[in-house]
């Protein structure tokens, strides 16, 4: 019997730092692009009022990613606005590690946290998916999420034959594309809620470019048609089940850069209503550093394998886990799990070239009016 969960029972980045260490190409998409969320602060032109200012940062994982980014942006704020005490709010689904997101930011690791940089900061936790309202309406100054408003409430169907909606077809990819759109709205809608008139929304999203292309998807070997080759040979050894093999889904949808900004342009839409306007839209490939310090560097397709599969498992490894039977053991669990990244990983230790994650993503900034 095919399962559709809602994506927050189940999604978590992996804890404990893992993501951040892990996930150098996502700091990367971000450290590069700063200058955008500078520039909508700038033109914000936030009064010095002695009120609080309030910034989400919505699908923050452990936070680690960002700390780079929100050390500019909050020192940029607190130079426009020294009287003012800075509300830092990171956002991510209820099983994401907080823990690890607090011994960050007030520097418990070895990541060099802003907080003795910037004054005046205070830093809280929301465990709400960003297609609920996270703060009060008209509380919001800048809004910000990346790498993380690909993912959708709930997947709406399996996938023959595949794990992700970039590889189905007919109505199963007409289906995602659907709660694509639908999610994408709620998103919007909510960030024109919680937004003050004048405030900004910056978002960073997965997506698909001009060229087609997408995340581990840019003219080598398919991240997506790998995932979904190697879970399907665990079948073929009787390893997991076919039932097991179809409750795999990604709870994501990768959109066009015409399906972001549609309900931005559309005067007509209920998120254009709302007050959203779109300021500026670009796309852009980030190159995968594993690959490009493999191709430039040490040129050692073992290293390169044992560093390239744990980013790909920070964040893809719960959709697995999901797809696993409730009566396999957690230990069961882990061990056809390790399976199958440890067959990745050989597969890209033997042959290596092709292989890469490169970031594609749809960058947008919104300002709210009244």
């Amino acid at each position: 019997m095919a399962t559709v969960s809602k994506t927050s029972d189940f999604m978590a980045m992996k804890s404990a730092g893992y993501y951040s260490k892990a996930t150098i190409g996502a700091k990367h998409v971000m450290d590069n692009a700063a200058s955008m969320v500078l520039d909508a602060l700038e033109r914000m032109a936030p009064k010095d009022d002695g009120n609080v200012f309030r910034a989400t940062d919505m699908g923050a994982a452990d936070g680690g990613t960002s700390i780079d980014l929100w050390r500019t942006v909050l020192g940029a704020v607190r130079k426009k606005v020294p009287s003012r005490p800075i509300e830092m709010i990171y956002t991510d689904l209820p099983r994401n590690d907080f823990s690890q997101v607090f011994q960050i930011v007030h520097g418990l690791t070895d990541v060099n946290s802003y907080l003795d940089e910037v004054s005046g900061v205070h830093v809280m936790a929301s465990g709400t998916s960003f297609h609920d309202l996270i703060v009060p309406t008209g509380t919001l100054d800048l809004g910000f999420s990346a790498t993380a408003s690909h993912y959708i409430a709930a997947n709406p169907c399996n996938i023959t034959g595949h794990v992700h909606m970039v590889g189905a077809s007919g109505k199963e990819r007409a289906a995602y594309e659907a709660q694509g759109v639908a999610d994408w709205e709620t998103m919007l809608l909510r960030r024109a809620e919680e937004l003050k008139q004048g405030g900004r929304l910056c978002l960073f999203n997965f997506g698909i470019d001009e060229e087609g292309r997408y995340l581990g998807n840019t003219g080598g070997q398919n991240m997506f048609d790998t995932f979904a080759e190697l879970w399907g040979n665990l079948v073929d050894d009787g390893i997991i089940t076919r039932e097991e093999y179809l409750n795999t889904n990604f709870p994501q949808c990768y959109r066009t850069q015409e399906q972001f900004v549609a309900p931005l342009e559309d005067k007509s839409s209920a998120v254009s209503q709302a007050g959203l306007r779109l300021e500026h839209v670009e796309s852009r490939v980030v190159r995968c550093p594993f690959e490009q310090d493999f191709t430039e560097n040490h040129k050692d397709p073992v290293l390169f394998s044992q560093e390239l599969i744990p980013t790909m498992r920070s964040w893809s490894e719960p959709t697995f886990v999901n797809g696993l039977s409730s009566e396999r053991s957690a230990e069961e669990r882990n061990q056809i799990i390790d399976t199958f990244y440890g067959l990745y990983q050989e597969r890209v230790a033997a042959a290596p070239q092709g292989h890469a994650m490169d970031y594609v993503h749809v960058y947008l900034i919104c300002r709210k009016d009244a």
